[in-house]
């Protein structure tokens, strides 16, 4: 069997934590931050974790050696 790749766009947006839980920074917050209100730009700041099954399938697909 080949080894496994980890896919080079899912190790740029993903990081596994301890626990095995799967982070992810939340979208909207690159450009036209005028339009967006003061409450979404503060509620999108940081890192979040991801629902379990999502988690599992990035791990399992994505991110194989992580």
């Amino acid at each position: 069997m080949p080894k496994l790749k980890t896919k080079s766009g899912a190790k740029k947006r993903f990081k596994i934590t301890g626990t095995g839980k799967v982070k992810y920074t939340q979208s909207g917050k690159r450009h036209g931050m005028i339009k967006r209100s003061n409450k979404t730009i503060r509620e999108h700041r940081g890192m979040t974790v991801l629902f379990k099954t999502d988690g599992d399938n990035i791990k399992k697909y994505f991110l194989p050696n992580g």
